[in-house]
């Protein structure tokens, strides 16, 4: 707010490009060109402005989150797919070098992490959802992991092959069965888990996460000041 007040985050204007197409132009540089949008708030707008996008409408936005949200495109994901948050900017070397990855599940990471929150005082990098990795796969994803301890931060932007998606899909539904309407590792319950909940019980299960990292190129707009950031250094690439 006050941004968000009567439209969508992704509607929010960057140097005179709403993020959503900010996203789109990355997206569609590296020939993704089959966008699914799912949302809540304010989907209607979306829906009117885009009407090329497919579209799966989280009608319970209010009191879920990341993880089930995504969710809502099972249907979609039978074939190799890359998703990402909708209130980040990137660029189409961040999506390149993630599609680079051969992998069945790969984690666009930003090694130059800190250098954003330099700017952040409203979002710290205790909140950062931040990963360690060793030799080329992460070891941990979590928001409390030691700054310096950290290889970088997770943009948001994910790649996974039909059979990447397919492991998705089966920890999704194992970890639903037993934890739905109960507490769910740092989550107060499973509906309200975020997405990297379920890639730390994916680690710790043994599937391997590979990392595609970025040099910057990349930057999340979550709050007001985050906003006025990115109208300020985008371009330059801060």
């Amino acid at each position: 707010m006050p941004t968000t007040a009567d439209s969508p985050k992704c509607f929010a204007e960057v140097q005179g490009k709403r993020l959503l197409d900010w996203n789109l132009q990355a997206m569609t540089a590296c020939g993704l060109t089959d966008i699914c949008f799912i949302g809540g708030y304010q989907i209607d707008k979306v829906r009117g402005d885009y009407p090329q996008f497919t579209f799966r409408h989280n009608a319970a936005w209010e009191t879920n989150n990341i993880l089930a949200s995504l969710m809502y495109a099972e249907d979609l994901m039978t074939e190799p797919f890359v998703c990402c948050y909708a209130d980040i900017l990137f660029t189409e070397d961040v999506v390149r070098r993630l599609l680079a990855n051969p992998t069945p599940i790969a984690l666009s990471i930003d090694i130059r992490w800190l250098e954003r929150y330099r700017h952040r005082t409203q979002h710290p990098p205790n909140d950062a959802e931040k990963v360690t990795a060793q030799n080329g796969r992460i070891t941990r994803i979590h928001r409390e992991i030691d700054p310096a301890s950290a290889h970088g931060e997770y943009t948001g932007i994910a790649k996974f092959t039909a059979a990447g998606a397919t492991l998705l899909k089966d920890h999704y539904h194992r970890c639903r069965t037993s934890f739905a309407g109960k507490p769910f590792r740092e989550a107060p319950v499973f509906e309200k888990a975020y997405l990297i909940h379920l890639f730390q019980e994916m680690i710790e299960a043994g599937v391997p996460l590979a990392h595609a990292d970025t040099p910057g190129n990349y930057m999340e707009v979550d709050t007001q000041q985050d906003f006025e950031l990115a109208q300020r250094f985008w371009q330059v690439g801060v």
